[in-house]
């Protein structure tokens, strides 16, 4: 049997925005593997030591971080062949047009607003849940 299980590794550096994605997803019933990192070194860290499984997993990305940005952190995973592939949603208050250019420059899937209210937020999850649920993740 194939394991369909998805493994999500949140890169953000904010607490609060890390409660409100386990939050949102407890809400929407989503069962999901999350994995955290704080900061973009930590998260090569964690792909590079198979902390996070290797199969199925994609990244949500907050772009504004100490140590190693979100947009430094899509660099140096574009430029890694073990893990270039990797699907990437950047989910972020960064509404910054230069965010967006250069973070589709880097081939990211996605690049999404943390929306302000939580009911927003849970609404957004959902979405991008229905999408990798029905996305074809090797």
């Amino acid at each position: 049997m194939i394991d369909r299980a998805l493994h999500i590794l949140l890169v953000d550096d904010d607490d609060v925005d890390v409660m409100n994605v386990r939050r949102a997803f407890e809400r929407n019933n989503i069962t999901t593997s999350v994995h955290v990192a704080s900061n973009g070194l930590d998260a090569l860290q964690a792909l590079r030591s198979g902390k996070v499984p290797a199969r199925r997993r994609i990244v949500l990305l907050d772009l504004n971080m100490p140590r190693m940005s979100g947009i430094e952190f899509l660099r140096e995973l574009r430029a890694d062949p073990q893990l270039a592939h990797l699907p990437v949603v950047v989910l972020t208050t960064s509404n910054d047009e230069r965010d967006k250019i250069d973070a589709y420059n880097l081939n990211v899937a996605g690049y999404l607003l943390k929306p302000v209210a939580f009911s927003n937020f849970v609404d957004l999850m959902a979405t991008l849940d229905r999408y990798w649920t029905l996305a074809e993740l090797p």
